[in-house]
């Protein structure tokens, strides 16, 4: 490390990591696609979404969010917005309130609030100051509701923004022109079989 960096304070380097990472992204080649959202070649089958799956995720994010698939599909754009903290921070709030342990809990708020809420973590999420405040006091003694304040202004933010981008996204549709042609090319298959 040069001596330059080494003077900085360690929050410094971590947000510049951050940064580092999110400029990578932003230089390669982006692959707004069908296909980069596919899960592994095992999943394809059981996890891609027939057409008519994937046109009820407009009907409302927690529809597309309970689809594997409309999950991944979600979270590729919000990542080529540079806004994936947000799912990532809901996702880790949902995978908080399966926690039984009171000290696995604890742990969990601990990395939660330091990843996601604390100012300049490294992947801070967009919350107000009294937002953040309320969660902390909650946090002195962790319970399964300790982030659905912070958890609730997140999703509605994703709705209200980031989903209405979505479903008018190029990536949202193509994926329902190819789920169309697929279900199509199945339908033609199995008429022509019979």
């Amino acid at each position: 490390m040069c001596r330059g960096l080494s003077s900085l304070p360690s929050c410094c380097l971590e947000r510049a990591k951050g940064i580092k990472t999110r400029l990578g992204i932003f230089l390669q080649k982006s692959e707004a696609s069908y296909d980069s959202i596919q899960p592994n070649k095992t999943e394809k089958a059981k996890s891609r979404p027939s057409s008519e799956e994937a046109k009820k995720w407009r009907q409302s994010l927690d529809k597309m969010l309970a689809h594997k698939y409309g999950l991944a599909a979600f979270r590729a754009f919000l990542r080529s917005e540079y806004s994936e903290e947000n799912i990532e921070f809901w996702l880790a709030c949902e995978d908080y309130k399966k926690t039984k342990s009171p000290a696995k809990r604890a742990s969990k708020a601990k990395k939660i609030y330091l990843e996601f809420i604390e100012t300049d973590a490294p992947k801070e999420v967009n919350i107000d100051y009294e937002t953040k405040d309320f969660t902390k006091y909650h946090l002195l003694e962790p319970t399964h509701s300790s982030f659905d304040v912070a958890q609730s202004k997140i999703y509605n933010l994703m709705e209200k923004d980031s989903y209405a981008r979505f479903l008018k996204s190029e990536l949202y549709l193509n994926l329902i022109k190819q789920t169309e042609r697929i279900t199509s090319q199945s339908e033609s298959s199995r008429q022509s079989q019979t």
